[in-house]
């Protein structure tokens, strides 16, 4: 695609921004009591912000205007950051955490796969350089104390040389074996050829009928083989079968890729060229056009001073520093708007005087009636309370969108950009800024000299000799105080490695192995399908099991996009700590470092199996959890992973765990949650197999969203089976039905299915799918030996996840809302009974 392409992309996305914003500021101001109207009305914006974020996102991507790039960088955040604040809403909402917008996707016309959150490219583009030297110090450190890990596809088992002579005797003899069997049959079927002749051979004398018989096998053969391919084709075309060359990559994709790569060449070139201009063209006027403004400046300010003086008889009073100086009196005012504004103001001050004057006069008389007043307050409030409207929370990304909307249509909208095709900075854009830097830092200066300048006048015309303000006393006060707060926070706060180096601190946790090296794995390679009958479910009073991409849209919104973006950290709801619930094999340990690999994030292992007989005592901890923290904040984004988190707050520890305290972090986990600010893109996240083991408060008190990984489903297991089949070296054929093996593994894992797969697709039979294809039954033979996910265990972590703090009140809204329909239609039984009677 050309920049033109782009350029036409963003417009038609800003255009669908701006008429949602619209809607979104009419839809907000009218009132609403029913919840499902309110539901729907943030679902289709949530669905609408998301189709906007995922073209955002890709224009980002790929535009090389470097102007555009900071308006449209600005607008991703704040639409990442309302998709947020949305999905927030829902869950406050609906008390849970997982939705289905099956009916509303059906209303907008838009596919399930439209509905999956993007992650922006350029949080690990931007930070590349900075991820791939820390990688590399880090595989450096690992190589030095010998803690990298192996690899297995390198592994050599040694043999020793009898057995080694002995296995290559056999591999000899064994082609010797096959070499003479062909030989044999060579011989035994000329001798048949031989003998077929001589009983055929008056047969064979008509060469016509013969050639006819070939003809006649060999057309036959070719339009059967002609008519599976195209069948083949057809099925392949209607996406129903993959394509044969699924692991190859097509010419066209090797074409985008290159032009994606000399894109991504001119972004940084025109990056660079446009830091250097924002530097020159500063210089440059502050040579030509600097003595001019400071001029100006100084006339400006000496007439106020003289316009003043005509009109109130004395001289103004400067303004301080902190309050802006000169700018807050001559913002984009002359000195005549200035002088008409002090007259308006001392207008108004003597207004509200007098009108302060009746008010105290009318409201003596009436302090009888308060008593009245209030306790109708209190019943209005209560029947408020009763009948409450829903209101939507405060947006603090809305204004950041309006303002990059009203940036757009002020600059980008119209604009005439037809010199400038290769899309270079706009040297006039950058002169308009760097004048009003410039005027700011001018206008410091003058500020100064004018004070003296007020100063001296004062003396001269009036005589008056400015007094520095008294109040010394409370000051003296104030600092004490303030002194003493210092040296409290200073005693919480105290850095207990003040004297030592991030890099040597960094060292120290890899050593120790509390720093760990996150494996590369993808958020999407986390596969999955969408549930697709989750809305009917909820209608027939049934709570689905989350799917798959569901967890993935979790991990997404909770982990992903506040690590990624400092912005949208700050602002958006916060979320400190992500517990993953789910049997062994589902994907939890994945999704951890899936979140590090999109982010390009650290991971420290706080597991209480890692941290055993590792800085013993209790000012060891206390060291541990410093080093931990402070190398986190100074090397953001940082992801803390506790591994089965349920022995950090077991109920009972087991007496072969007791040497190894599992339970030390749990009295520190709260207050570390507490010294946590927005500034720090820190996740605590927590992975549990045994949820059912720990103390349920102090369990929920820590973790602040809880995500329960289900075994996959019917649909899920389908598409898993398919893709793990097809990326080891599989080819899938009509003698593999994967529809029939995704029904008999019900129950298995993720982890199950992936390790069966790579069982059975050794290089040996890979190499021997092109004459025995694959069957479902070497499959299924693989899987007889593991246990799988019963639906009572799956049930368990069910009415496990209804006891934590979300899921009771997800009970009890659903228990109240049944009970109040019921009531309704008693009532209604009834009016109808009395109307029966009358009759």
């Amino acid at each position: 695609m050309s920049n033109q392409m782009y350029n036409k992309m963003w417009h038609q996305t800003q255009e669908a921004l701006n008429t949602l914003l619209d809607k979104e500021s009419e839809k907000m101001t009218e009132p609403q009591r029913n919840k499902v109207i309110v539901f729907q009305m943030l679902a289709t914006f949530y669905i609408k912000y998301v189709q906007i974020f995922r073209n955002m996102e890709n224009v980002y991507d790929q535009i090389v205007h470097p102007q555009k790039r900071v308006l449209i960088r600005k607008i991703l955040d704040g639409v990442m950051g309302r998709v947020l604040e949305l999905k927030n809403e829902m869950v406050e909402l609906e008390m849970t955490e997982f939705h289905y917008f099956d009916d509303i996707l059906q209303d907008l016309k838009l596919a399930p796969q439209q509905l999956d959150v993007p992650i922006p490219r350029y949080f690990l583009k931007e930070r590349l350089e900075v991820i791939k030297g820390r990688e590399k110090i880090l595989a450096r450190i690992l190589n030095e104390c010998g803690l990298n890990l192996p690899d297995v596809k390198f592994a050599v088992k040694s043999l020793a040389l009898e057995e080694a002579v002995k296995m290559i005797q056999i591999a000899e003899r064994a082609r010797q074996g096959r070499l003479r069997a062909m030989f044999m049959k060579q011989i035994f079927l000329q001798e048949c050829r031989a003998k077929e002749i001589k009983l055929l051979g008056q047969r064979l004398a008509d060469t016509s009928l013969a050639a006819l018989q070939i003809q006649k096998v060999w057309r036959g053969f070719h339009q059967s083989k002609k008519t599976v391919k195209e069948r083949e084709e057809e099925m392949v075309f209607l996406g129903m079968k993959p394509p044969h060359i699924f692991n190859e990559i097509s010419a066209a994709t090797i074409q985008s890729e290159r032009v994606t790569r000399l894109r991504n060449e001119v972004q940084l070139k025109h990056e660079q060229n446009y830091k250097e201009a924002l530097v020159n063209i500063k210089e440059e006027l502050k040579l030509m056009e600097g003595p001019d403004i400071k001029e100006h400046l100084q006339d400006q300010i000496r007439q106020w001073f003289i316009e003043c003086r005509n009109l109130t008889g004395t001289f103004p009073d400067y303004p301080n520093v902190e309050d802006g100086g000169s700018a807050i009196i001559f913002s984009n005012k002359t000195p005549e708007q200035v002088i008409e504004d002090i007259l308006a103001n001392q207008e108004e001050e003597e207004k509200l005087k007098k009108k302060k004057k009746k008010e105290e006069k009318e409201s003596k008389p009436k302090k009888g009636k308060k008593a009245k007043e209030k306790k109708s307050n209190q019943k209005e409030k209560v029947v408020k309370e009763e009948d409450e409207e829903w209101k939507m929370s405060p947006s603090l990304f809305l204004q950041l969108m309006e303002e990059g909307n009203s940036l757009y249509k002020d600059t980008w909208m119209n604009k005439d950009e037809s010199w400038n095709f290769p899309q270079d900075y706009d040297p006039e854009m950058i002169k308009e800024e760097k004048r009003k830097e410039l005027e700011f830092e001018i206008r410091v200066q003058v500020d100064e000299l004018m004070r003296q300048e007020l100063r001296n006048l004062k003396l001269a015309v009036n005589k008056e000799i400015e007094h520095p303000a008294r109040g010394k006393k409370g000051k003296k006060q104030g600092k004490g105080k303030k002194g003493k707060k210092k040296g409290k926070r200073g005693k919480k706060d105290k850095d207990l490695t003040a004297d030592r180096t991030i890099e040597s601190l960094y060292k120290e946790l890899v050593e120790k192995g509390l720093l760990i090296q996150a494996l590369k794995v993808n958020l999407s390679d986390y596969i999955g399908e969408y549930s697709y009958l989750g809305t009917t479910l909820r209608q027939v009073a049934i709570e689905p099991m989350p799917s798959l991409l569901d967890v993935r849209q979790l991990i997404t919104l909770y982990g992903i996009l506040p690590l990624g973006s400092a912005e949208v950290h700050e602002k958006a709801p916060w979320v400190k700590s992500l517990l993953l619930v789910g049997p062994s094999g589902v994907g939890k340990k994945m999704l951890v470092h899936a979140i590090c690999t999109e982010t390009g994030a650290n991971l420290f292992n706080l597991s209480a199996s890692n941290i055993a007989g590792k800085y013993p005592g209790k000012s060891g901890l206390q060291m541990m959890l410093h080093l931990v923290f402070k190398v986190a904040r100074e090397l953001q984004p940082s992801v803390v992973w506790i591994q089965d988190t349920e022995k950090t707050f077991y109920k009972r520890v087991p007496q072969a765990e007791k040497l190894n305290e599992p339970k030390r972090l749990k009295k520190h986990l709260p207050k570390l949650l507490k010294l946590l600010k927005p500034d720090d893109r820190i996740l605590i996240v927590g992975t549990t197999q045994r949820p059912f083991d720990a103390e349920l408060q102090s369990f929920c008190r820590v973790y602040q969203k809880i995500i329960l990984v289900p075994r996959p489903d019917y649909a899920s297991r389908y598409v898993l089976w398919k893709q793990i089949i097809l990326r080891n070296g599989g080819v899938l054929t009509n003698a593999l039905n994967i529809s029939c093996l995704s029904k008999v593994t019900d129950g298995f894992t993720q982890g199950q299915i992936v390790k069966v797969v790579k069982d059975v697709l050794t290089d040996r039979r890979i190499r021997q799918q092109a004459y025995k294809p694959l069957t479902g039954v070497e499959f299924i033979t693989m899987m007889t030996s593991m246990n799988p996910v019963y639906k009572e265990e799956e049930e368990c972590f069910k009415n496990w996840y209804d006891k934590t703090p979300l899921g009771r009140k997800r009970v009890m809204s659903l228990t109240v809302g049944g009970s109040r329909e019921k009531e309704k239609e008693k009532e209604k039984g009834k009016k109808k009974g009395k109307k029966g009677k009358k009759k």
